[in-house]
C-alpha cells in the first residue's frame, strides 16, 4: 500500500508508488528487467526491507522487524542459482534434517510436483546418489528442480521462484506449473522472471519498470512486443 523505498535516504526512488493487492492461492507473474526494481520488491516481500514509506500487510497485519520471523517461516524461496552440497539428492532437499527424522509423504509431495521423479528414476541409486561438489554431476535444469524441491518440503504457504525456472524445458516447466495450479489452494505462488513467455500459466502478470508497476495483466493481454 503506497509502498515508497530508497537506499541510504537517497531521493531516487527504487520502488515508487506500489499498490497492489495479491489473492492468497493465486499464481502471479513478476516481469521486469535487470534494474527495473523487482528484486527489490521481492526483498520486501521476504521481509528482508521494509518500506521508507507506505505499508506492506499480509491479511490486514503490517509486517514489522516485530513478526518478520512468523511471516518468512511460511516462505519457500528458490534463486535462480541453488546451493547444493556434495551429498545426496535426499540430503539436498531435506537438508540439515537427521535421515530418521525426514517425513516420506511430505517428500515424495515435493519431488513429485517439482517434476524430479524421471530424474530420479534414472539415477543409479535414485535418491541416495551423490551429486557432487554444488550439484555438478547434474544439469542446470536437475538442480533447480531439487531447489524446488528444497523449497516444497518446508511445505510453505507462500512460493517464491526468483528466474528458477529458466534452466527448464518447456515440458517440465509447463508440468511444474500444472501442479502447482493443483495446489494453489493451499499455495501462493510468485513466478519471477524477465521472460514474459515462462510467466504464460499465472492468474496474473505484474510488470514493473523504473520502479514502478506498469501494468497488471493476463498473459493474453500483453502484445507481441512484450518479450
Amino acid at each position: 500500500k503506497n509502498v515508497y523505498f530508497s537506499y541510504n535516504g537517497r531521493n531516487n526512488w527504487i520502488l515508487e508508488d506500489i499498490n497492489l493487492d495479491i489473492k492468497k492461492g493465486s499464481i502471479v507473474g513478476i516481469k521486469g528487467t535487470t534494474g527495473s526494481g523487482k528484486s527489490t520488491f521481492l526483498d520486501i516481500l521476504m521481509g528482508l526491507l521494509h518500506p521508507k514509506s507506505g505499508q506492506f500487510l499480509v491479511d490486514g497485519v503490517i509486517i514489522s522487524d516485530k513478526n518478520k520471523r512468523s511471516w518468512q517461516a511460511i516462505l519457500g524461496h528458490v534463486p535462480q542459482n541453488i546451493y547444493l552440497t556434495d551429498s545426496s539428492i535426499s540430503e539436498n532437499i531435506t537438508i540439515n534434517i537427521p535421515k530418521n527424522e525426514i517425513d516420506q509423504k511430505r517428500l515424495k509431495f515435493a519431488i513429485e510436483v517439482s517434476q524430479l521423479q524421471s530424474v530420479i528414476k534414472n539415477l543409479p541409486f535414485g535418491l541416495e546418489t551423490i551429486i557432487g561438489e554444488r550439484g555438478g554431476l547434474l544439469s542446470g535444469g536437475q538442480r533447480q528442480r531439487i531447489g524446488i524441491a528444497r523449497a516444497l518440503y518446508k511445505n510453505p504457504e507462500i512460493l517464491i521462484l526468483d528466474e528458477a525456472t529458466n534452466a527448464l524445458d518447456v515440458k517440465t516447466e509447463t508440468n511444474l506449473i500444472k501442479a502447482l495450479k493443483l495446489i494453489k489452494s493451499n499455495i501462493t505462488v510468485f513466478m519471477v522472471s524477465h521472460r514474459l513467455k515462462t510467466l504464460k500459466n499465472c492468474d496474473q502478470i505484474i510488470k514493473i519498470e523504473d520502479g514502478k508497476i506498469i501494468r497488471i495483466a493476463k498473459y493474453n493481454d500483453f502484445s507481441d512486443n512484450d518479450v
